[in-house]
């Protein structure tokens, strides 16, 4: 164990606050057929799904400081940039890699259960394939996050795969048109918090050769892509809404529309401010969760 690790960094290593992204979308697919709910494959779904996410985390900011993008601003601004507990010294290269590996076996052997119970060797496929993306999203020789494939590899895991999982956990079902219809507004808004913290890191970036979608537009158009994204998401919460997916409670996510529109203005407007951009990111994380919750609820109710 590393000799500077404390519960503060910790949590900061580990990126805790967004482990919503991927608890969500995995809790709304177990209770899409809530009839048939089972709660033990529940807790193991979702242990796998969380700790596959941690992994990712770990990988992530061990493999954007092994090839130097980490290294470019060594600040930091708490929702992008990076952890930046390697760059201050805190803790080593090699605790992010192991630390990555215990969370990785730890859904493995959660997965190989669930794997058991059902009969189903199906399902330690599907993990390896969503692990393996997990793990080539900044990690070479792939890199997905390098080349403009990041934004995708998101959409998916944190979408389809995600709820998807949770939806053939609880019922066996898979491919399943429901599910991956209810997945797209998961995919959407947590691919614009992945947006809304590449715009400061947008020059850093380029400098170690790290292309993402806010490199293909200007700083000042880069909001342009956001409201795109964003209003993709709205509009599948209502495409769920009409095929009758989701209660007509779930338009109450729609009020959350102002919040996305201020945090556009503020990636208009301060394109260039790391420090106003912070409050951006922040209202895309907070729309992301209150939009899950009230699609959970759609669900629910």
């Amino acid at each position: 164990m590393d000799k500077n690790l404390s519960i503060s960094r910790f949590v900061r290593a580990l990126r805790l606050p967004f482990t919503t992204a991927s608890a969500f979308p995995f809790i709304a697919g177990s209770l899409v057929a809530k009839e048939v709910f089972q709660l033990l494959p529940f807790l193991l779904g979702l242990t796998a799904a969380v700790s596959t996410h941690l992994g990712a985390n770990l990988i992530n900011d061990y493999a954007d400081s092994k090839y130097g993008t980490d290294w470019q601003d060594r600040k930091f601004y708490n929702f992008f940039g990076g952890s930046k507990l390697i760059q201050e010294g805190s803790l080593s290269l090699s605790f992010y890699f192991g630390l990555a590996m215990v969370f990785f076996a730890v859904s493995f052997l959660s997965v190989t259960i669930l794997a058991f119970l059902f009969k189903s060797p199906l399902i330690i496929g599907y993990y390896i394939l969503i692990l393996f993306l997990g793990f080539s999203y900044s990690h070479r020789p792939l890199a997905f996050s390098y080349h403009r494939l990041g934004e995708i590899i998101i959409f998916m895991l944190f979408g389809p795969a995600a709820l998807m999982g949770g939806y053939f956990i609880q019922t066996q079902v898979f491919p399943d048109l429901r599910s991956f219809i209810l997945s797209l507004p998961f995919g959407f808004f947590t691919t614009a918090i992945l947006f809304s913290n590449e715009i400061p890191d947008r020059q850093t970036d380029v400098k170690s050769n790290k292309f993402t979608w806010a490199s293909i537009v200007s700083s000042s158009k880069g909001f342009i892509i956001y409201l795109a994204i964003i209003f993709l998401g709205y509009l599948s919460i209502i495409l769920n809404i009409i095929k009758g997916y989701l209660s007509w409670l779930s338009l109450s996510a729609l009020i959350f529309l102002v919040l996305s529109l201020k945090a556009a203005n503020i990636l208009r407007r301060y394109h260039s401010d790391k420090m106003m951009l912070i409050n951006s990111s922040k209202l895309t994380i907070a729309v992301q969760t209150l939009v899950g919750l009230a699609i959970i609820l759609g669900i629910l109710l």
